[in-house]
């Protein structure tokens, strides 16, 4: 079963070869898309020079878009039988992929979620969301999502979304920034397709260390998932 493996990249100097390296290094059968969206701090540069004859594809954005934009450039390239979105920090960890496809073989899942607090004391894990004000947004944005698309997960706006590759290409995404999340979501839950979350390893990083969401993308993700749950289905 092979995997592609869609990385944006957006200014990631400190952490993109390291995080490539591992991604490399999966004993899985991968492809890999980096989407670089106009990276100004050197990415750019590291990922042509160390890593341009390793990655199946890298796609170089010529003016920055944001993520959902870099996913959607990539979707057209996807020839995996699944695919799973890696952000270009270190927060998740590419070593869990054998455990995302060894669920999709055994339940025949379409979608697979990693939670990062399921199964998890949601306070003794704060120190991986960098503070507990994020473990909040969180979980009020996660029962934002279940309460409109009927659903019952515990981490809705987890990067690590891994999707049947042929549903994720039927997906018309809109998109351009961090509310991709909520519409991936929302359109599956628009299509019947139950969701299955697994627990993953997370170690959040901190504002100075690099973070890029913020607190105005919540309002952006809630307004994500009321439009394409009952105007844009």
């Amino acid at each position: 079963m092979k995997l592609t493996v869609i990385i944006p990249v957006y200014n990631e100097i400190n952490s993109i070869d390291i995080l490539l390296e591992k991604v490399l290094e999966t004993n899985v059968e991968k492809q890999i898309i980096v989407v670089d969206d106009c990276s100004t701090d050197g990415s750019r540069e590291k990922i042509i020079k160390k890593f341009k004859d390793k990655i199946d594809n890298i796609i170089l954005h010529e003016r920055n878009q944001g993520k959902g934009a870099a996913i959607i450039s990539a979707q057209k390239y996807i020839n995996g039988n699944y695919v799973i979105i890696q952000d270009a920090d270190l927060e998740y960890d590419p070593t869990q992929y054998k455990l995302f496809l060894n669920e999709a073989k055994q339940n025949k899942y379409k979608a697979i979620y990693g939670s990062r607090v399921l199964k998890k004391d949601r306070f003794s894990n704060a120190q991986n969301f960098s503070h507990k004000t994020r473990i909040w947004g969180n979980l009020f944005l996660t029962f934002i999502s279940n309460l409109i698309n009927n659903q019952n997960l515990t981490d809705a706006h987890t990067c690590y979304k891994m999707v049947e590759a042929q549903l994720f290409k039927s997906l018309k995404l809109k998109e351009k920034g961090f509310a991709f999340c909520p519409e991936v979501t929302t359109k599956l839950s628009n299509l019947g397709i139950n969701i299955l979350e697994i627990p993953i390893n997370y170690q959040g990083r901190t504002y100075k260390e690099g973070k890029k969401i913020k607190a105005i993308d919540g309002l952006k993700a809630i307004v994500a998932l009321i439009r394409y749950r009952f105007f844009e289905k």
